[in-house]
């Protein structure tokens, strides 16, 4: 014999129309990426403001979900990160 859960609501036919909807508190909003929205044709390893953004105060490179970065420009930015670090221009951990 099987009772219905007590906290469980009923299962509803139409779930589409009540996770995309936009007055919800937990809605997320689409992430851009930064270098597709400035036009950003390369990425440079000299450009050590720009490559600060993407790395945490520890050293790591922050993730795609995180910064929001596209799939082509995130493997360009890791590979302009480990270039900026082997000429000394960003450091591979932080100081203690």
């Amino acid at each position: 014999m099987s009772f219905p859960h007590p906290r469980r609501s009923p299962p509803s036919g139409d779930r589409a129309s009540s996770s995309s909807n936009e007055s919800s508190p937990f809605a997320r909003k689409k992430k851009v990426c930064p270098f597709v929205a400035s036009k950003v044709e390369n990425i440079d390893y000299k450009d050590t403001d720009t490559l600060r953004q993407f790395i945490t105060e520890r050293g790591k490179i922050l993730p795609r979900r995180i910064t929001g970065v596209s799939y082509y420009y995130q493997k360009v930015l890791k590979k302009a990160i480990k270039r900026a670090r082997h000429m000394a221009l960003l450091p591979f951990v932080a100081e203690e």
